[in-house]
């Protein structure tokens, strides 16, 4: 089969199409994939550059993410039809993987598939879940999202594509629960370096403000009096250059979560770490990836119970920014490497 391929070196123009990569096989409790569609991640950007390697035993092709039709279904003697079980030849699925997305064929545990609803493009579905499962994971599970505690929560990098999908979450967070939230919807903040993404997230998305960081020294100080005082909870993926002021901005029993060190990870300077202690304030890292498969089980039906019904009614909007066919591979990775993009970008396979 085709996949994509890096040459030495890890840069973006390294990105080739090998056409002579062994397709895999399906174990019996896998489904084996035809690929048409597969989202671009900073993970992927990572694992280029040799500074995200895929968890032992995952193949060593990048792609998080995909959509695509079901090509063979595992059985204990080889590849069948399983007219028995939930999956047969043909059907219409898209899904999370820990690999192997940047390919004409994945193979993908027959758990973590979701089926293909009609109203969604195959652009759509093949960027979903990386996003939606991040932001949905970092809220309801990492950050421990209590209806009748939280107040407010920030999204910085407010145009990426994971805090388009967690801006919205967080506004319908008090609906996952049936205990209901004293203080209404949350407060919604969002940053960005850009004054056009922040215009995004207010009159698009609908976040209660907006701060350019680029503009704003004091960000921090901007949003305490949009919100009239601290946040509840910070979704970071800067790292180094935002630690201090996410400190300074934690409200009392605040949580700050990291998902990425875009800025690095080493602080230049004195760093005043008085907050974490006085706030009682909760510091937690994560990665989906990392995490057992089932751990992602469980993300996925939650993510098809309270998440996919508003995507397909469009309550919640998916943002593509752009469809590359898969020969420009290079200009998708470009595209995430600078910050152009508002949302999700993809690529595509013609068969």
């Amino acid at each position: 089969m085709r996949a994509i391929d890096v040459k030495p070196g890890g840069g973006a123009h390294g990105l080739y199409i090998n056409p002579d990569v062994a397709r895999p096989v399906p174990t019996s409790e896998q489904c084996l994939v035809r690929v048409k569609a597969f989202g671009i991640n900073r993970g992927d950007t990572l694992q280029r550059e040799g500074k995200y390697p895929p968890p032992p035993g995952i193949t060593e092709i990048m792609g998080l993410e995909f959509s695509g039709m079901v090509e063979g279904v595992g059985e204990a003697n080889g590849i069948g039809s399983d007219p028995e079980g939930e999956w047969e030849i043909g059907d219409e699925v898209f899904g999370l993987l820990y690999g192997g997305g940047y390919a004409e064929f994945v193979v993908v545990d027959k758990r973590m598939l979701i089926r293909k609803p009609k109203e969604l493009s195959w652009e759509v579905c093949g960027g979903l879940c990386e996003v939606w499962f991040t932001a949905l994971q970092a809220l309801h599970m990492v950050a421990a999202y209590d209806p009748a505690k939280t107040t407010s929560v920030l999204w910085h990098a407010g145009g990426s594509a994971v805090s388009v999908a967690g801006i919205q979450l967080s506004q319908a967070a008090h609906e996952f629960y049936e205990e209901k939230a004293i203080h209404g919807p949350l407060k919604v903040f969002a940053t960005s370096r850009t004054q056009e993404k922040c215009e995004v997230c207010v009159q698009q998305l609908g976040c209660t403000g907006a701060i350019n960081t680029a503009t704003s020294a004091a960000w921090d100080a901007d949003i305490r009096g949009m919100n009239q005082g601290e946040v509840d909870i910070i979704f970071d993926f800067v790292g180094a250059p935002y630690f201090q002021s996410n400190l300074n901005l934690l409200a009392r029993d605040g949580v700050l979560v990291s998902l990425g060190l875009m800025g690095g990870p080493m602080v230049n300077g004195p760093l005043d770490i008085s907050p974490i202690v006085l706030r009682r304030a909760r510091i937690e890292g994560t990665t989906l990836r990392s995490r057992s498969l089932e751990y992602q089980i469980t993300l996925r039906d939650l993510f098809v119970k309270k998440v996919l019904p508003h995507i397909i009614s469009g309550r919640f909007q998916h943002l593509v920014e752009v469809a590359f066919p898969w020969e420009e591979i290079s200009k998708a990775h470009q595209m995430l490497e600078t910050n152009k993009n508002t949302g999700k970008v993809v690529c595509t396979i013609d068969m």
